[in-house]
């Protein structure tokens, strides 16, 4: 199952304490060492997709905390630091401040809270003035934050359309992703990605009219095609109305985020194998006022699919 929310806090390891300590009776005098500094805590990024499942039940993250100093002027032991692995493409959003961490590319590394300083020994606070401290500082606070983590798919392409549209089946045909198919609605219960030729394609879970106010499965995913270049919008030619489908996806698209709308678009006229030529030309003819790029398509049909294929390696994409 794939986890695109969740919500953490985070801790980062207290210093160790400065110890109080003095030789014997022979050489006398301070020889208490430092503490250790706390861990810190990163978040790097991987490309593994399902990498937030873990956050559901981990709440709370902390770091080792320092070790306290030690006798004879031993410093205590550094608490080792704490890396969260999460997703190309999550955004982490501090509760408090409202800053945003995004991980754009695989392994970035960012530092989000600092471990607390170890504190000072009582061999530190000798002077001339006082021979023999018999005091120690504590080690500081690491830091503390509260995260909002939200994952947004950073894909190329985006196959979007009303449930059952054939939008799996086209991923499935073109990559090598072996997205779950069937002949009833919201088959696909959550995003699949594949990988052409190095670009990435996520197939999103069909919309429905009012999908922008949570109204079937498609509101969820809505925000994973926010980064895509080129939306793939699926028609199936067993549609009654395919202008009227193409026009429902389009209104979802615009009250979701009218930006979407700026996106380049291409018409994937899916399962035209099922329509007689004479049909297939009307239907064309009714999508051809859209102005969009329309490709015929069926999974039987190699040449299509090839055409299909040859629109990605296009640098200029269709608007």
């Amino acid at each position: 199952m794939l986890i695109d929310e969740a919500e953490i806090t985070i801790k980062a390891g207290h210093g160790g304490a400065g110890k109080v300590s003095f030789y014997g009776k022979v050489r006398g005098g301070p020889d208490g060492g430092d503490g250790g500094k706390g861990g810190d805590i990163y978040v790097q990024s991987t490309v593994d997709l399902y990498a937030l499942k873990k956050y559901i039940s981990l709440k709370i993250l902390e770091a080792e905390n320092g070790l306290p100093g030690g006798s004879n002027k031993k410093s205590g032991s550094n608490g080792k630091d704490l890396i969260l692995l999460m997703p190309v493409g999550t955004f982490l959003i501090d509760q408090k401040t409202n800053e945003e961490i995004e991980l754009s590319k695989p392994d970035q590394k960012e530092l989000l809270v600092r471990g607390g300083l170890g504190g000072k020994g009582n061999v530190f606070f000798k002077s001339s003035s006082n021979t023999t401290p018999k005091y120690a500082q504590p080690g500081l606070y690491g830091e503390e934050k509260k995260y909002k983590l939200k994952l947004k798919l950073i894909a190329d392409f985006g196959l979007i359309g009303l449930p059952n549209a054939g939008k799996s089946s086209i991923l499935n045909e073109i990559t090598s992703a072996r997205a779950k198919i069937g002949d009833y609605p919201f088959t696909t219960l959550e995003p699949n990605l594949g990988v052409l030729q190095g670009k990435v394609i996520a197939d999103i879970p069909g919309l429905i009219e009012g999908a922008h106010t949570g109204k079937g499965l498609g509101h969820k995913f809505l925000k994973h095609i926010e980064k895509v270049t080129l939306l793939l919008h699926c028609i199936s030619s067993e549609s009654r109305d395919p202008l009227g489908d193409y026009q429902i996806v389009h209104q979802e698209l615009e009250k979701f985020n009218p930006l979407l709308l700026n996106k380049s678009e291409l018409i994937l006229l899916t399962k035209s194998d099922l329509l007689k030529k004479e049909d297939l030309k009307k239907v064309l003819t009714v999508l051809g006022k859209t102005k969009k790029k329309i490709i015929p398509l069926s999974i039987y049909d190699w040449d299509s699919l090839q055409e299909l294929v040859k629109c990605f390696e296009d640098p200029y994409l269709p608007v």
